[in-house]
C-alpha cells in the first residue's frame, strides 16, 4: 500500500477510535452515572457551573445559610445588603466553565464529557504518532479506550479529565511548535502556553507535574544552543509558550484574590488550611493524619499496584506491554550507538533509523541521471533556511524520553500529596480508580501500544530466522490464539468490577431519588436529611439548589424545629415536603426505602390531631406518653384491639391527649414560645416483654395566641427502645415492618373565633 494512503488510513482509524471513546464515555455518563457517582465533589463542580451560567462567583443564601451550605463550599462574610453571608466553591472555576459551556450550547451537561474524552483520545493518538508512528498511535488510542480509569473518571463531573485534556493539548502543541516552520511554531507555541495555563488554573499542581518533563526539554534546548545562531529562534519559540502560560498563572492568582482575598491562598486552602501538599500533619473536616515519607511510599505502592492490576487495559497484560515499551525506549536511550544500537533499531519496525523521526534513506535521481541517497531529515530545509524551520527541533528519541519522564514526575509528585492517601482511606479510589494519577494514561497508552508492536515484531523476526514461511504463519497464529483470549478475559475482568460496583450504587441511588424524580415541583421547599452532617448535596448531590435559590424547588436540611420553622419563614409561600428514608445510609452500598411526604402548615388557635396506630403482632398492652420540651404526661390504654386511637391537641401554650385517662404527669403540658417539638409516644408490649414503640414528632411554632404545626409528624417505629434513628422511619404501608404495624394520622386547625 502506498505510504501516503496508509498514513491517511491510520489517521482515519485514529479519528474513529477517538469518536468511539467519546460515545462510550457519553453512554457511561448517562447510563452508569445518571445520578452521579458516590464522589459528591461532582455536585460542587455542577453547582459552580450553574453559578457561572448565572454570572456568579458567589452564592448569597441570606437567612438560609445554615441549611443550604453546599458540600465543599467556603463561607465568608458579605455586606448586609446581600444577606451578610456569601459562599464560594472549593475548586477552580475552569472545569465548571467547561461544563457550563456544554449546558449553554447543547442543553446537556453530559455532552462535554464525551467531547473531552474524544479530544483526549485524539490527542493521545496524535502524540503517540509523533513519537513513534501512526500505527502505534491508533493502537495507543485503543489502549486508552480500554482503560477502566479513562472510561470511569471521564464519565464523571470532576476536574481530572478536563485538566488532562488541556495537558494533552499543551503537549501536542509543544511538539508541533518544535517541528514546524517559525511562523507556525509561534502559533503552536502560543496554543501550548494557553493550554498549560488553563490546566494550571484548573489544577495547578497537576499541570506543573505534567509540564515538568517538557520544561526540562526546553531548558536543555536553550542550554545546547547557547552562543549559537540557533539560540535566538529557540528562545522565541519557547517564549511563545511561556508568556501565555504565565498570563494564566496571573489570572489564577487574580481569581484567588477575588474569592479568598489573598492571591496566594487558593480556595481549597481557604476551606481547609491544613489540606494540600507536603509531609507532616494534615487535616480536613476533622480527619487528621501525619503524612510521613514512609506513609507516602506505602500509599504510592498501593496505588500503583491497584493501577497496574485493576485500572489498566487488560490488567497485568496491559502493564506488561507498557513495561516492555517503556523499557525498550529507555534502553535505546542509554545504549551507545554501534552494532547493538543497530540491532535494537529493529525493535522499532525492522528498519535502520538514525537520529530523529523518520530518518530512513531515500533514493532519487539527480539531474544527471545518477542515483543519490538522502535521509528524510536531510531532505528538509535547514533549520536556518528561508523557510524559517525551528532550530534544535524535537527528535523522536527526545519526545519519547519526555513522555517517559511523565512517569516519575506524576508518580513522585503525587507521593508528595497527602490527598492520595485520603482518597484510599475514603474508598473513592477503589470505586473510581487512582484518579490523581490520571495523567499516567498518556505514557501508559503510548508505551503500551509500542510494547505490543515491539513484541509482535520481535516474535515475527525471530520466527523468520528459525522457521519456514508457513511455519512462521503457524507460530504467529498460535501466539494470537493463546494471547488474545487471555487478554480479552483480563480486559473483561478489569472492566466488570468497577462497572458492577458503580452500577450497584447507581441502582440504589435511583431507588432513593425515585419519589423526587416522579414529582413535578412548583415553588416547593423540600427538607432533606443530613446523615453526613450539616451539608447540602452531601450525600444527596443530585438534589442541588439553583444559585439564586429561586428555582421550582429549594432543598434545605431538616435540622430540627428551630431551623425548620426559620427555613419555612425564609422561603415565603413555598409548599413544604419532607424527603426521608427508612434504612441506614451506607453511601448507596445498601438500598434504603425513600419517601417524599407532602407537608401541610396548620395554623390557628388550636391544632387537633388523631393518630390511629396498628397493634403489632402478639402485643397485649399499650401505654401512651405525650412529651414537650418542658413536660410530659402518661395515659392508660384500657383495651388493645387491632389498633389504638389517640386524640391529641396543641395550642399556643399547651398540649394534651383528650380521649384517654391520664396515668401521670401534667394535665396539660406546657409548650414553649417559638419553635419546638411535641412528641406522641405509643408503646406496645408483647407477652414475652418485647416492645414496639411508635414515635411521632410534630414540629410546632407558638406565636402569641396562635400555633402552627407541620403535619404529618415524622414517625418512627422502634423495636426494644422508645427512640430510634432513620433506620426505623415509617415511610408508608409499603415499608418493611413487623406484622400489624400501621399508621394513620389526621389533623385540622381550629379557630375559636371562627
Amino acid at each position: 500500500m502506498d505510504r501516503a494512503l496508509r498514513n491517511r488510513l491510520f489517521s482515519v482509524l485514529g479519528l474513529v477510535v477517538a469518536l468511539l471513546a467519546g460515545v462510550a464515555v457519553y453512554a457511561l455518563a448517562t447510563n452508569l452515572f445518571p445520578y452521579h457517582s458516590v464522589n459528591d465533589d461532582e455536585g460542587v463542580y455542577l453547582l459552580q457551573a450553574a453559578m457561572l451560567l448565572e454570572g456568579q462567583l458567589f452564592i448569597y443564601p441570606g437567612q438560609l445559610a445554615e441549611v443550604v451550605r453546599p458540600w465543599f463550599f467556603v463561607v465568608a462574610d458579605a455586606p448586609a445588603e446581600v444577606g451578610g453571608v456569601k459562599m464560594y466553591g472549593k475548586y477552580s472555576p475552569v472545569a465548571p466553565a467547561v461544563f457550563a459551556l456544554s449546558k449553554l450550547l447543547t442543553g446537556d451537561f453530559n455532552v462535554v464529557l464525551g467531547v473531552l474524552a474524544a479530544g483526549s483520545a485524539a490527542l493521545v493518538y496524535a502524540l503517540t504518532a509523533e513519537a513513534f508512528d501512526r500505527k502505534t498511535g491508533v493502537l495507543a488510542g485503543l489502549v486508552l479506550l480500554g482503560s477502566p480509569l479513562f472510561l470511569v473518571t471521564s464519565s464523571t463531573f470532576l476536574a481530572y479529565a478536563p485538566t488532562t485534556f488541556f495537558n494533552l493539548l499543551f503537549a501536542f502543541a509543544y511538539v508541533r511548535s518544535r517541528r514546524s516552520g517559525e511562523n507556525l511554531a509561534l502559533a503552536w507555541g502560543a496554543l501550548a502556553g494557553t493550554a498549560i495555563g488553563v490546566a494550571f488554573f484548573a489544577r495547578s499542581y497537576t499541570a506543573v507535574l505534567f509540564a515538568l518533563p517538557f520544561i526540562g526539554h526546553a531548558l536543555v534546548s536553550l542550554a545546547r544552543t547557547w552562543g549559537k545562531d540557533a539560540f535566538e529562534p529557540t528562545l522565541r519559540n519557547l517564549l511563545a509558550v511561556a508568556l501565555p502560560g504565565l498570563a494564566f498563572v496571573v489570572l489564577t492568582l487574580a481569581y484567588n484574590l477575588v474569592v479568598t482575598g489573598d492571591p496566594l491562598v487558593f480556595p481549597y486552602a481557604a476551606f481547609a488550611p491544613r489540606d494540600g501538599l507536603g509531609f507532616g500533619p494534615h487535616e480536613i473536616l476533622g480527619y487528621e493524619e501525619n503524612y510521613t515519607p514512609t506513609l507516602a511510599a506505602e500509599t504510592t505502592v498501593r496505588l500503583l499496584v491497584l493501577f497496574a492490576t485493576e485500572w489498566t487495559t487488560a490488567g497485568l497484560f496491559g502493564t506488561a506491554a507498557f513495561l516492555v515499551g517503556f523499557g525498550v525506549v529507555l534502553w535505546r536511550a542509554v545504549v551507545p550507538t554501534g552494532a547493538v544500537q543497530a540491532r535494537l533499531s529493529q525493535f522499532g519496525g525492522g528498519r535502520k533509523r538514525r537520529g530523529g523521526r523518520g530518518s530512513r534513506t531515500k533514493t532519487s535521481l539527480s539531474k544527471g541521471g545518477k542515483k543519490r541517497r538522502r535521509t528524510r531529515q536531510q531532505s528538509r530545509r535547514s533549520p536556518l533556511s528561508k523557510a524559517g524551520r525551528v532550530t534544535n527541533r524535537l527528535s523522536d528519541r527526545e519526545l519519547r524520553l519526555v513522555l517517559a519522564g511523565l512517569v516519575p514526575s506524576v508518580v513522585l509528585g503525587n507521593a508528595y500529596f497527602w490527598g492520595t492517601h485520603n482518597g484510599l482511606r475514603n474508598d473513592l479510589i477503589e470505586l473510581l480508580g487512582p484518579f490523581y494519577h490520571f495523567d499516567l494514561l498518556l505514557p501508559l497508552s503510548a508505551f503500551g501500544a509500542y510494547g505490543v508492536l515491539v513484541t509482535a515484531r520481535t516474535l515475527a523476526r525471530e520466527s523468520r530466522a528459525r522457521f519456514s514461511a508457513s511455519e512462521v504463519r503457524g507460530v504467529l497464529l498460535l501466539a494470537l490464539v493463546v494471547t488474545a483470549p487471555l487478554a480479552a478475559t483480563a480486559e473483561m475482568q478489569v472492566l466488570s468490577e468497577p462497572f458492577e460496583e458503580n452500577g450497584q450504587r447507581t441502582a440504589n441511588l435511583a431507588t432513593t431519588y425515585e419519589p423526587i424524580v416522579e414529582t413535578e415541583f412548583d415553588d416547593a421547599l423540600v427538607y432533606v436529611p443530613d446523615p453526613y452532617g450539616d451539608w447540602q448535596q452531601h450525600p444527596f448531590q443530585y438534589l442541588r439548589n439553583d444559585p439564586g435559590f429561586d428555582g421550582d424547588v429549594v432543598y434545605a436540611l431538616d435540622e430540627g424545629p428551630d431551623r425548620d420553622i426559620e427555613t419555612l419563614d425564609a422561603v415565603g409561600d413555598r409548599t413544604p415536603y419532607r424527603f426521608t428514608y427508612r434504612g441506614e445510609w451506607s453511601g448507596a452500598v445498601e438500598p434504603v426505602t425513600p419517601a417524599l411526604v407532602p407537608l401541610e402548615v396548620l395554623e390557628g388557635d388550636r391544632v387537633e390531631a388523631t393518630s390511629t396506630l396498628g397493634t403489632p403482632a402478639q402485643a397485649s398492652a399499650a401505654t401512651v406518653r405525650l412529651e414537650t420540651e418542658e413536660d410530659y404526661a402518661r395515659y392508660t390504654v384500657d383495651d388493645v384491639g387491632e389498633s389504638v386511637r389517640v386524640d391529641w391537641a396543641i395550642t399556643a401554650d399547651s398540649a394534651r391527649v383528650s380521649n384517654l385517662p391520664r396515668a401521670g404527669g401534667a394535665a396539660e403540658l406546657a409548650v414553649p414560645d417559638g419553635a419546638s417539638e411535641v412528641d406522641l409516644v405509643v408503646t406496645f408490649v408483647t407477652e414475652s416483654g418485647a416492645t414496639v414503640t411508635y414515635r411521632q414528632e410534630a414540629t410546632v411554632d407558638s406565636r402569641g395566641d396562635e400555633v402552627r404545626a407541620l403535619w404529618p409528624p415524622e414517625t418512627r417505629v422502634c423495636r426494644l427502645t422508645t427512640e430510634c434513628g432513620m433506620d426505623r422511619t415509617y415511610v408508608g404501608p409499603d415499608g418493611d415492618y413487623l406484622s400489624g404495624v400501621s399508621v394513620e394520622t389526621d389533623a385540622r386547625a381550629v379557630n375559636e373565633t371562627a
